[in-house]
Parts: structure tokens; sequence; C-alpha cells
């Protein structure tokens, strides 16, 4: 659904219409994204006279290939608020960030964000909104399969400790002890998150290709064996599961264990599930760095380089960011936004901080290699058999793997 904010089209000679296209966050109409982009809009213009901001808001489902049609057809918009920055960057088509913001607002953002950002460390793309994984866990399954932690919660720091809850809550008759979605909707995610607690992740310390690390194959190999292997992840094979229907059977009270993001616990209260959720446990207990994700904003190269600016300086400041992210359950970008969400002490930000605390060390998805939407295709088509019993992690990571770095050389 398309809906337009702030004035449309020039009405004075001295006037500039920025064009902006944003991502619909809300699931029906009456929590649109399109209602903060026409106050965001009406307050700019209130102290920025001559400058119009029209705002277009499009589903997930569609806005990357509007985006992607004006852009073709010649007539990019000023900001686009989408899912994906590098390709764009690497045609020549976008304002780096220090012709852009001031040197606040870019000295602002969280630094793994603004890592995540740049392509051969010029920063392109701005984060828009951040989230991060924890594992939720249903407190009651747990206490009827006598799962306890002497009162206090349940913290597993190994992979050991989850295998052994997950055992339990079989035994208790828990339909899914652990749910491990990898189907298409998000397995680039799942395994993510799996590849870093096992010490590896999609790329290394130069952000060159890891994908068949040793690390990763053993990351997959505990799996398959320990999870997979042992009937611990539900009668859904991982391959055929997606993230929303593992998360429509948490809610449902019929998984003990799953790696969730913040919107989970929106839906798992809604239907009087009580739970808890903690840092995912890794391979060995010692601290591994989290995955975090980000969207993208991005100012197309134009006649309206200033203005682009202002108005991205503007939609940056910590109340305007706070007042997107809480009505979505997302995770600020700025370090301005992250200090006045970890300060407030309203009942709705206190279950967000335990998300917050691990975004400053998290890592994100190469988002500045032009090959990884076609990596991550190959992950979300590929990964799920490399679990499945008999399935060969090392094949098949070799196998992503040699493709990615053929599509990064070109």
């Amino acid at each position: 659904m398309l809906s337009g904010c702030g004035s449309l089209g020039l009405s004075g000679d001295n006037e500039v219409t920025l064009r902006v296209v944003a991502a619909d966050y809300g699931d029906n109409p009456s929590n649109s994204s399109a209602k903060y982009w026409k106050d965001l809009a009406a307050a700019f213009e209130q102290d920025h006279k001559g400058v119009n901001v029209e705002v277009s808001v499009y589903s997930w489902s569609e806005v990357d290939a509007k985006v992607a049609d004006m852009v073709k057809a010649g007539k990019a918009p000023d900001i686009a608020q989408i899912g994906a920055y590098a390709q764009y960057a690497a045609d020549g088509k976008l304002y780096t960030t220090d012709e852009l913001l001031s040197v606040q607002t870019e000295a602002d953002f969280l630094g793994p964000l603004a890592d995540a950002g740049k392509v051969r460390r010029v920063q392109y793309g701005m984060p828009f909104v951040a989230s991060t994984r924890l594992l939720f866990y249903n407190e009651k399954l747990f206490a009827d399969a006598g799962i306890t932690a002497g009162g206090r919660a349940w913290q597993p720091r190994t992979w050991a400790d989850l295998e052994a809850a997950a055992k339990k809550l079989k035994a208790a008759n828990v339909p899914t002890p652990f749910a491990l979605p990898l189907g298409r909707e998000e397995a680039q995610a799942e395994t993510m998150m799996w590849l870093l607690a096992g010490g590896g992740g999609y790329t290394d310390g130069e952000e060159s290709y890891a994908i068949d690390s040793p690390e990763n194959v053993k990351t997959l190999e505990f799996l398959r064996d320990k999870l997979v292997g042992q009937g611990l992840t539900g009668p859904v094979e991982p391959a055929r599961l997606d993230r929303q229907a593992a998360f429509d059977a948490f809610a449902r009270g019929e998984v003990g264990m799953l790696n969730g993001h913040p919107t989970l616990m929106k839906q798992a209260a809604a239907k009087g599930i009580r739970f808890g959720m903690v840092e995912l446990p890794t391979v060995d207990g010692a601290d591994k760095p989290t995955m975090g994700v980000a969207d993208w904003m991005m100012a197309f190269k134009g006649a309206h380089r200033k203005e682009s600016g202002k108005f991205l300086d503007f939609v940056y400041e910590a109340k305007n960011q706070t007042t997107f992210t809480s009505a979505y359950d997302l995770l600020p970008v700025t370090s301005s936004g992250f200090r006045a969400v970890n300060a407030s002490t309203g009942g709705g930000s206190t279950p967000l901080k335990t998300f917050l605390q691990a975004l400053p060390g998290s890592r994100l998805y190469p988002a500045g290699k032009n090959s990884w939407p076609g990596v991550s295709e190959s992950i979300k088509q590929n990964i799920g058999k490399a679990v499945a019993p008999g399935g060969q992690p090392s094949r098949t990571l070799g196998e992503i793997a040699t493709s990615a770095r053929a599509d990064d050389a070109n």
C-alpha cells in the first residue's frame, strides 16, 4: 500500500521536495509506519521552511523492487529506507555518509552497525533500526520437565547445557524441545547465530568469506548429530520449518526453546506464555559475538544532497529514533538512542534492554558485499539439508563457499 506524507511537488522557485521511500513495519493499517513518517515529515518541515518531504511507504514484500524500478527508470528517490545498499553503492549511485551527515550524527552510529554499512571501508549504508537474538524458553515446560536453576533464571553456558535441557524436555513429551527453523524464510539468520556461537561465522577477521571453516563444519555437525539426530528438533524437519511457524508453535506452548528476536516477546505474551530470555549458549561457554541485523537508509546522488543530509540528521535524533523503535520492538542504531532506551524506566522498554546489551558487540551480515544476496539465497536453499540425518556439512559449506568466493571476485 502506498502512502504519501508531506507536501507534494514544488510550490515555489526556492522550495525543494525530498522524495523518500520507506518500508512498512506494521502488520495492519492501524500500526502502519506511514503515521510515523507523516508526523516526522511535518515536524521537519516546520523547522526547515522551503523543504517539503514526500514519503511513500510500501510493504516489505515490494519496497526493494519499487526502489529498483525507480532507479532503473532514472527517477531514484532522494532517500530510501530498504533492505540492502551494496549494489547501489557499487554502481556509484549513493552519497557517502560524510557527504551527507553532520559530524555528530555520523559519529553517533554504533560501531558494528556503521562498519556493516561500508564498502571498501567507506560508509554508504546508514543503519535505520536493528535487532539482536536471544534464546527464549518456556518456563512452564521447563518446570514440568524438572529443569531448574536454583530459583534463578536458567542460564545455559554451553551447547552441552542446551542438549541436556532438550533431552529432559523430550522425556517430558514436549512436542518440540528445540525449534530449529532452517526453512527459506530466514535460514541465513538462524545459521549465522549458530556459526558465531561456534567460534566461526560467514567471514574471517579480514571480512573475506570463511563459510567452510573448520569451526563452521563442527557447528553444523553438532546440529546434525546432537539436536536433529537425537530427535530434539520436533516433528518438522529444520529445512521445512520457517521462523514464523516456529514462533507460532512457541506461542501455542509446543516449543521448549528457540532463538528469537524482540517481536516474539509480544506474540508469546499475547498467548499467555510465560517465558525467559537468555544469551545464546556457545560451544565452549566462552563469550562469542551474537548476531545483529539492521535495515538500511541510503541517499541517492542528485540535486538535493544538502537537504537530504539535514533530513537524515533529523531522522537520527535520539527522540525520533526511539519513537520508531519502541513502536515496533526494535533497537536504536545510535549511541544516543542506545543511552535513551537504556535509561528509560517504562515497562515496555525493560525487556528490550536484554536485547540492547548484545547490540554493541554484535556481528552483522556482510551486507557490503555485492555477492551477499546470492550467498544468502544459497544458504536458504541448502543449509537445512546439511543438518538432516546423513547430511554432509563439509560438502555443503564447501560448495556455498566456493560459489561465494567466485562471486565476490567478480
